[in-house]
């Protein structure tokens, strides 16, 4: 597949057709939407999948529950409410991601940028079928009976619905994404060789990037930015050690909006864009490792790298360096689907 092609063509899609959605081709895309995001953990994660109609109009009646609820749902029409509903039930397919959170605040973002980035390629692989699809979080369809209609159980968060569907016209792309040159700093040399003798510099990195800032995400916010570090003594504080070299590393950074919904969205769209990088890069003989390590936790440590008290390092992209990092020996999700 033509990751950049289909990266830059992907659109939000919010009416589909009736022509239903075979379980044969959901099972088959989400098996390799997963096996596309490399990581060294496992990640604990896994999806709901609304089918058929019985189940579609369940799902749709507890994502308007919290909405008749409301004081603006007691002014809404009971028709406006009951044809949203229709609108949902209608939908060919439903899927609902679900992440494992724990305690330990590293293996939690661990689990949700999984879930994240395989929802990501799950969408694109899917635009290469001619399927469309709307990534739905939605504040006021968040509630108690919604939750029991997923099934979402305690340790556990939700990470959104993909609703799927065939479609027949294309949304025109109404904004352009800023340059990531842009949302660039720079600390330390550039344009050097790393071990694997692989020009790996500033501008080249550049360029993939602003491929992979077609991320999705509501209101095509750009909560990103990236800081690019080849100062070795800087690197070898953090603790890497590499036999040839150090790597060059990629911190990039979201912005942490104080409405917590935004946050979430934003934190997701990071996530989808960190993936659109790795799977461009597929096509380059780079080493790319993709980590959350445990320092991006320490505030003090941060600092350095000109982190604002309002941001936060999503992942810390190594590039270069030894082979034996490279994405090739990762280790792929398990599926772990449920049909209704």
């Amino acid at each position: 597949m033509d990751f950049s092609k289909v990266i830059k063509e992907r659109r939000s899609i919010r009416k589909f057709t009736v022509t239903p959605i075979e379980q044969e081709l959901i099972i088959s895309l989400l098996n390799n939407a997963a096996s596309l995001y490399e990581s060294e953990k496992t990640p604990h994660w896994r999806c709901v999948h609304f089918n058929t109609l019985d189940s579609r109009q369940r799902l749709a009646n507890s994502m308007v529950a919290k909405v008749k609820e409301s004081r603006l749902g007691k002014l809404i029409p009971s028709p406006m409410t009951d044809f949203f509903a229709k609108q949902l039930s209608n939908t060919p397919a439903n899927l609902v991601f679900i992440a494992e959170a724990t305690d330990n605040k590293q293996q939690s973002d661990e689990n949700y940028a999984a879930v994240c980035s395989i929802m990501q390629n799950f969408q694109l692989l899917g635009w290469n079928h001619s399927l469309g699809m709307l990534w739905y979080t939605d504040p006021m369809i968040q509630s108690e009976s919604f939750f029991k209609e997923i099934g979402l159980r305690k340790g556990e968060r939700f990470a959104g619905i993909l609703h799927i569907g065939h479609f027949e016209k294309t949304p025109r792309s109404w904004r352009k994404r800023t340059p990531a040159e842009k949302k660039w700093i720079s600390i330390g040399e550039d344009n050097r060789l790393h071990s694997d003798n692989l020009q790996i510099n500033s501008q080249s990195i550049l360029d993939v990037l602003n491929e992979a800032v077609w991320a999705p995400n509501d209101g095509l916010r750009e909560p990103w930015r990236f800081v690019y570090v080849t100062d070795k003594d800087m690197v070898s504080q953090l603790g890497s050690s590499y036999e040839d070299a150090s790597p060059s590393l990629l911190l990039v950074v979201a912005k942490e909006e104080a409405d917590l919904h935004k946050q979430e969205e934003d934190y997701a769209a990071v996530c989808c864009l960190i993936q659109n990088f790795q799977l461009l890069t597929k096509s380059k003989p780079w080493n790319v490792r993709r980590m959350i390590p445990d320092w991006i936790y320490d505030r003090e440590r941060c600092k350095p790298f000109g982190i604002l008290p309002q941001e936060r390092i999503v992942a810390v992209l190594e590039l270069g360096g030894n082979n034996r990092y490279s994405n090739s020996a990762s280790t792929s999700p398990l599926l772990n689907i449920t049909h209704l």
